[in-house]
């Protein structure tokens, strides 16, 4: 059954992605298929939860949600740990083939959001920085962070990712 969904999720994705490098297509299916983190970001307003693509690996973490343009309400890229192997360091990101505008949220070691580059514009080659050393990195759909009224310092905590 998990099988058969894989491949109606990637049929889904490949048909509505059609303007893609396949190579691409199928990279993306492939994550599509990989599973789902469940993240909490606690705020003043309250807890917000979301569930999210796992990007592991330095090829994962590479693609992030390029050439993306169904991205959930509550759904995005969790980047854990960032980077791949090592420790924390600054990051730097960039939404080059990335269509869709993110709220890109740099995480620190202790698990606290450093920094929030709400709506990244799309297809921007400039690098958003997060300022000082993380652990791991959350893309969400833009807006969202300030909608929720998430802000730098609030904790975030997710379940591990699902084993490959």
């Amino acid at each position: 059954m998990r099988h058969h969904l894989a491949n109606v999720v990637c049929i889904a994705l490949l048909t509505a992605t059609a303007g893609c490098d396949r190579g691409v297509q199928a990279d993306a299916a492939q994550t599509l298929a990989q599973g789902m983190v469940a993240v909490t970001i606690k705020s003043a307003t309250g807890a917000h939860r979301f569930q999210v693509e796992s990007a592991r690996t330095q090829d994962e973490q590479r693609r992030g949600l390029m050439f993306r343009t169904d991205i959930p309400r509550d759904g995005g890229m969790l980047f854990a740990p960032y980077p791949p192997s090592g420790p924390p360091q600054p990051a730097s990101f960039w939404m080059k083939d990335t269509p869709t505008p993110l709220d890109i949220i740099f995480i620190r070691p202790d698990r606290t959001i450093a920094r929030i580059a709400e709506n990244t514009p799309p297809q921007s080659e400039i690098p958003v920085a997060s300022g000082e050393p993380v652990n791991a990195v959350l893309e969400l759909r833009g807006g969202r962070s300030l909608e929720l009224g998430i802000k730098e310092g609030d904790p975030v905590s997710w379940s591990a990712a699902p084993t490959r």
